[in-house]
């Protein structure tokens, strides 16, 4: 973790920027409060550092719109995406903006106290290496398998997938299973960062 590393929380409702201050802060961690992504961009200065944390749906201007404006002005700056109307196609936007994780709502204060601490740590330039692990967990994955895969980062319903590829919903799901257990993914939206991360394209002769 950086020298001077802040948690910055971008938020509009109040409560959840106290209720994320109290826990964040309570495990010593520095935190700057905002109620909106504007007053974030006007308080914006490229020497901060830590990490952001944000919400996607507020006024004026999305959390992943936020994500847009300053990712090639602070690079370093980590940033983690909190929503309660979380799906996949929101998940991958995020992730392609450049969040390191996406986090749905409600949540266990672990996770998020993990997550931050992870984006941190990428703050400080820590590296784990995680692309060749991805890469190499990939590579375990049956063609129908990845397939699946390609058609769950799409945002497709397991119905569609199905319909592309002349199996059952069911059967889908079944392979769904066993790419969350090869992959070593604990959740949906973990399954998208290593996918992104891979840059898994989109399936062929998929749409939405």
């Amino acid at each position: 973790m950086p020298v001077n590393a802040v948690v910055h929380i971008v938020d509009d409702d109040e409560a959840v920027r106290q209720s994320l201050a109290f826990m964040l802060g309570s495990v010593g961690l520095p935190i700057r409060l905002y109620e909106s992504a504007k007053v974030f961009l006007e308080s914006l200065d490229p020497s901060l550092c830590g990490c952001l944390v944000t919400d996607v749906r507020m006024p004026e201007m999305t959390g992943i719109e936020l994500l847009n404006r300053i990712k090639d002005r602070m690079p370093l700056l980590p940033a983690i995406v909190i929503t309660g109307h979380g799906d996949i196609p929101l998940a991958v936007e995020a992730m392609k903006a450049g969040a390191v994780d996406f986090i749905e709502k409600p949540f266990e204060e672990e996770v998020l106290l993990k997550a931050v601490k992870a984006a941190l740590d990428k703050a400080g330039g820590e590296n784990d290496g995680q692309l060749p692990e991805v890469l190499s967990r990939l590579a375990t994955l049956s063609e129908r398998e990845r397939q699946v895969l390609e058609g769950l980062v799409a945002g497709q319903a397991n119905k569609v997938i199905a319909a592309v590829y002349g199996i059952s919903p069911r059967t889908v799901e079944v392979y769904r299973a066993n790419v969350m257990t090869k992959m070593q993914a604990k959740s949906l939206p973990e399954l998208v960062r290593m996918a992104v991360l891979a840059h898994v394209p989109p399936p062929a002769g998929i749409s939405k």
